[in-house]
């Protein structure tokens, strides 16, 4: 039994763990698991947690950066401006809210009415496009808001975008922001062929025109026939168009949003007819009245309609807040619904044993797509609902991702019907499961259960662990069920001839995957303390607590012995501590360290190592603000920030007054110009390290 926990703390700590799981499948795998609804009902949890009690607040909270990481598979490029998420607002009172904070940020009275530009919240993929002497010279993939995927090649295949814009005295460079899509009609006529072909059937447009994006072959791009609706521009702040009179001349720099898609119609981008100008929010909410009643005769999805102040300088005033702008907001129309009969419940193990109820139930049509299934996340909830057997439930789903069951319709029960509950023994292993007081999952605690070993399995090679490129599920399912893997010390057992007999996977794949594992063992103990999955213990966690103790031997002894070791380290509570205790307290895990070590591992920190696990002066950063922008020579993107935090350092999207250092490299872009107006440090890579080695600035 565990003692007294912080429900509050472990409830947000098991947000961010859903929200930035839900992040990396959507933006990273495009295999989104979570429908727009339910995350944003979980983002505004955090969000209402970290309100409450900002001590909650950590580093990897998605509530505190822009998005998730990039895909692999193509270059990554830096934005020249970044591609900011927008806030949301689901009624007509937090619109209300959003604009009063809005009126005070910008010293407005009460009551004052601004004009705001309303447009349709399309359901594609968003772009950035770089035009320089106008001509489209690079397009991106949205990828973490600061870094993209380079998909030019493929873009250029959309009809509708101009490959060179429709002007006579083209600025020195243009930005352009638009979203990619699919036609409704179009989708169909591709699935039609797909099937004509006997191959597999694509699920809806969004997730269509993600996997056409990300092809390599640019031929596979222009027969799926993508379109392109723009919405946003940037221009160099000191351009301007030569004067002239004739209405057929360019048009000048817009001093507005409504003036900006005039731009850009002229400038030859397709831009949604389905716009207002709106003088105020009575306007607005009669906009997106009549929208939400007219957008199913559209030939895309809208999950509702953007809100941008119209005036370009009060936008600029306005700013942004460290992941959104201040001056735009996405007005969300409510869910659709759809009952279904529930046809049965499984209960599915994960890496820590937490055993998850999943609904099953017959398919039914949800915003473009076809569902059959949803979480029902842990026993709580399965009592909450009451499902019985054979109900007739009511599922909801806003975008194209999982649905949730919002409710049942007891007066559609069956007769005799039964209650639906989890099962008492664990599905994959028989033993019993066990719910600890105050907490809300039921786990198996086996740890030979081959759904936890499947589950550590993935955890161990993840981007953020061990960073095994080229050993997915499918694989280590193979693995574990031939028996060829016990636990993850085992994975540096394997050979290249045994993993080149096992299915879908040659020689070179197997050698690949074999030097995949080798470099694996020099990642950073910080990197390897993550691996093992210990609860509770996210990156930001493992980073401290690797600090603190140099290496697994000298945690061990501190979580066993000198408790309160653990617990005066900053940022690690009591219920870390526990959960390390019980850690290595267990033989098992005490086996798997040694064996790891065995098998080549460090399990500590190289204090001789100068690479991003090491220990740059700790503290030396306490309290500052750091904005990171182009292309540093050697260390990329997360080698700069981890360094940064481990010396107490705080990372930021935006760039302000409250910014203390902002590290410039190859193409920085708006932000280094921003920094120099306000008169901010700018460092490059060697000024970095230099402050992380404690030399003169």
């Amino acid at each position: 039994m565990t003692g007294p926990t912080n429900p509050s703390g472990a409830r947000a700590r098991e947000l961010r763990a859903l929200l930035n799981r839900a992040a990396y499948a959507y933006y990273v795998l495009d295999t989104p698991e979570m429908e727009d609804p339910v995350y944003d009902r979980l983002y505004r949890e955090l969000e209402q947690l970290e309100r409450l009690d900002p001590s909650l607040i950590t580093p990897d909270s998605p509530t505190h950066r822009v998005g998730g990481a990039t895909a692999t598979g193509f270059v990554s490029v830096q934005h020249r401006i970044p591609l900011f998420s927008l806030d949301n607002a689901f009624n007509l009172s937090e619109l209300e809210d959003w604009y009063g904070r809005l009126l005070r940020v910008l010293e407005q009275p009460p009551g004052t009415a601004l004009p705001m530009v309303a447009e349709l919240k399309i359901d594609g993929n968003a772009l950035a496009l770089s035009y320089e002497a106008g001509v489209l010279v690079r397009a991106a993939t949205r990828g973490d808001g600061e870094r993209g995927e380079e998909i030019s090649a493929n873009v250029r295949t959309i009809a509708s975008l101009p490959l060179r814009l429709n002007l006579q005295n083209p600025p020195p460079w243009v930005e352009v922001r638009g979203e990619a899509l699919i036609p409704a009609t179009t989708f169909s006529q591709i699935n039609d062929e797909r099937q004509a072909r006997g191959e597999s059937l694509f699920a809806n447009p969004r997730n269509a025109c993600a996997g056409t994006l990300r092809q390599l072959d640019p031929k596979v791009v222009a027969r799926r026939r993508l379109d392109f609706y723009a919405y946003t521009l940037h221009l160099p702040p000191d351009w301007s168009s030569p004067d002239t009179t004739n209405p057929n001349d360019d048009p000048p720099p817009p001093n507005n949003q409504w003036q900006a898609l005039a731009w850009l119609r002229h400038a030859g981008f397709r831009v949604n007819p389905h716009c207002a100008l709106c003088a105020d929010l009575t306007a607005i909410e009669q906009f997106a009245t009549l929208w939400e009643d007219k957008r199913n005769q559209l030939d895309y999805a809208t999950d509702g309609v953007v809100v941008k102040l119209n005036d370009l300088n009060q936008q600029e005033e306005a700013g942004f807040t460290q992941k959104a702008p201040r001056w735009a907001v996405a007005m969300k129309y409510a869910a659709e619904e759809a009952p279904s009969r529930l046809l049965r419940i499984e209960a599915q193990v994960g890496r820590t044993g937490a055993v998850t109820p999943v609904a099953f139930f017959n398919p039914v049509a949800l915003a473009g797509s076809t569902v059959a299934r949803a979480t029902l996340h842990n026993a709580d909830r399965l009592a909450e609902l009451d499902l019985h057997a054979g109900d007739t439930i009511v599922v909801r789903k806003a975008g194209e991702i999982i649905p949730e069951v919002v409710r049942v319709l007891p007066e559609l029960r069956p007769a005799g019907a039964v209650p639906v509950t989890l099962p008492s023994a664990c599905p994959e292993c028989g033993a019993l499961l066990v719910r600890e007081v105050g907490e809300a999952a039921t786990r198996c605690v086996n740890s030979s259960c081959p759904a936890i070993l499947r589950g550590s399995l993935r955890h161990w090679v993840s981007k953020g662990a061990m960073d095994v490129d080229g050993l997915g599920s499918k694989l280590i399912g193979q693995l574990v069920d031939r028996g060829l893997v016990a636990s993850i010390a085992d994975l540096y057992r394997l050979d290249a001839a045994l993993l080149a007999s096992l299915e879908r996977l040659g020689e070179k794949s197997a050698t690949n995957l074999m030097q995949a594992l080798a470099e694996s063992r020099n990642q950073p103990w910080a990197r390897q303390l993550y691996g093992l999955g210990i609860r509770h213990v996210g990156e930001v966690n493992a980073r401290t607590l690797a600090r603190a103790f140099p290496s697994a031997a000298s945690l061990a002894h501190g979580a066993r012995l000198e408790p309160e070791r653990i617990t005066a380290v900053h940022g690690i509570g009591a219920e870390i501590a526990q959960s390390l205790q019980q850690w290595f307290a267990t033989e098992a895990n005490g086996r798997l360290l040694a064996d790891l070590v065995k098998m080549g591992l460090s399990l500590a920190t190289d204090e001789s190592s100068d690479h991003p696990g090491a220990d740059p002066a700790p503290g030396r950063f306490a309290g500052q603000c750091f904005v990171l922008t182009g292309t540093l020579p050697t260390l990329s993107r997360r080698e700069a920030q981890d360094r940064i935090e481990a010396a107490g350092g705080r990372i930021s999207a935006a760039v302000s007054r409250r910014t203390d250092y902002v590290v410039a490299g190859a193409e920085a872009g708006s932000k280094l110009a921003k920094a120099e107006g306000l008169g901010l440090k700018v460092i490059d890579e060697a000024g970095l390290l230099n402050l992380l080695q404690g030399s003169a600035e």
